[in-house]
């Protein structure tokens, strides 16, 4: 594609560009912009460079546009403090996907969207990894690379797969990795079940090649909690990934596919345990627009929840006591780019016993997005680093995040480290109360 035809692409978005007013709000809410100093790696920023593309003046395949514009996190932490409403993430897909078509991204970039965007290389790299996992291979192999030069990305990879393991200290009661939902019934003895709802589960790509329980454990207490819930077949991966890093067409393929599973099934909510699955599916809509199905993506859109929403909507009913401290983080495209910071908490208030410690910081981003931290390793592991260092001041038990992303990166980060510290997402503690309380026979 030509110069002109990207500046073209840009163009087509010059009216969400206008609104920013570079007041500098946004500056001390971006991480890259408090870790570099630099202008050009803040939300205001980058927003000039994707002006001076939409009006000539700089050549979208230039250093000035690809790298600044790469380096963002994309934690949208700039659109709640911006005074003038500007959609910051929509902005920063469509510039990454002109960066994109001007100079080709990276080859683990490259290899990852091409996996994720078909179903079966998929459950090849997710049965691989979870053989590597199981065998504790993943773990021994963090140790050895850490005395070879030049294996840091590969170290890295290995600690998220080995940081994706259950929890040991949260599997007392907890049923088996992998039991499937329908497997189980619910005891209606607790208390009369009301009817609010029929609810469809995003399986996802990660969440379940790595992180199935969580999905088990999000049928199970949406059942406790009176939602019936149904299975979705032929879903497919959200497309997060591939509009994160502006693969917009993939991103589009993938969408129609959920959207079309999850009219097939008619269920009145799309629930999502992942907070980057859950903002792009929010946003289908958007990444639809112009299009002949942008209607039916919006009304998708609208039945999107996260499960804290749901189970936060109707009150979790309560459990049995879960002795343990919590180091609570907040992910990014939970509080920022959904507006979604008390429910999850409100979840966690359903299990006795659970002390749960917002950590300092919790809304700066973990330095995850994606795969961030293999892309950029040491603007990566600085972010990381910090978010470690105020889970550790919090003295918790368990790190708790609800996004896949986020356990993995903050997980890696201890392994790394050698320290055991766990993740574990919050449905996966309250599905636990419930074990413990006899709920499911």
């Amino acid at each position: 594609m030509t110069t002109a035809k990207l500046a073209g692409a840009m163009e087509a978005q010059r009216e969400r560009l206008l609104p920013c007013v570079h007041c500098g709000f946004c500056l001390p809410a971006c991480p890259t912009y408090n870790r570099l100093g630099d202008e050009n790696d803040s939300p205001r920023g980058r927003l000039h460079l994707m002006q001076a593309v939409v009006e000539g003046r700089l050549d979208p395949e230039s250093d000035a546009f690809q790298v600044h514009i790469d380096r963002c996190l994309g934690c949208r932490a700039c659109e709640p403090v911006c005074p003038s409403g500007v959609e910051y993430g929509t902005l920063l897909e469509l510039a990454r996907e002109t960066a994109s078509t001007a100079r080709a991204p990276d080859g683990l970039t490259r290899g990852l969207l091409t996996v994720m965007a078909s179903r079966m290389l998929r459950e090849i790299l997710f049965l691989g990894g979870r053989t590597l996992r199981v065998t504790g291979l993943a773990s021994v192999m963090v140790d050895v690379l850490g005395r070879i030069r030049f294996a840091g990305r590969l170290r890295f990879a290995l600690a998220m797969l080995s940081a994706t393991r259950p929890s040991v200290r949260l599997g007392q009661g907890v049923m088996a990795d992998g039991m499937e939902s329908q497997d189980t019934e619910i005891k209606d003895a607790h208390a009369p079940r009301v009817g609010v709802g029929s609810v469809g589960i995003l399986r996802g790509c990660v969440q379940e090649g790595l992180y199935g329980r969580v999905n088990d454990a999000t049928a199970r207490t949406l059942d406790v909690n009176g939602y019936e819930v149904r299975t979705v077949t032929r879903q497919d991966c959200c497309g997060a990934l591939h509009a994160h890093g502006g693969a917009l067409t993939a991103a589009r393929n993938l969408a129609t596919r959920n959207i079309k599973a999850f009219e097939r099934a008619g269920v009145d909510w799309v629930v999502v345990s992942a907070a980057g699955c859950g903002a792009t599916m929010k946003e289908y809509g958007v990444l639809f627009e112009g299009d002949p199905m942008e209607e039916r993506a919006r009304a998708f859109s609208a039945k999107v929840r996260d499960v804290s929403e749901l189970l936060a909507e109707t009150g979790p009913r309560s459990g049995a006591s879960v002795d343990c401290t919590l180091a609570y983080d907040h992910p990014c495209h939970l509080m920022h780019a959904q507006g979604i910071s008390s429910e999850p908490l409100k979840v966690l208030e359903a299990v006795p016993g659970a002390d749960v410690r917002v950590i300092a910081k919790a809304d700066e981003c973990c330095g995850g997005a994606g795969i961030y931290g293999m892309t950029h390793p040491d603007l990566g592991s600085r972010i990381g680093g910090d978010k470690i260092a105020a889970v550790r001041d919090a003295g918790a038990d368990l790190v708790c995040t609800p996004n896949p992303g986020c356990m993995m990166q903050i997980g890696a980060g201890f392994c790394m480290e050698g320290d055991a510290q766990e993740a574990v997402h919050p449905v996966e503690v309250l599905d636990e109360s419930y074990q413990r309380a006899g709920y499911y026979r």
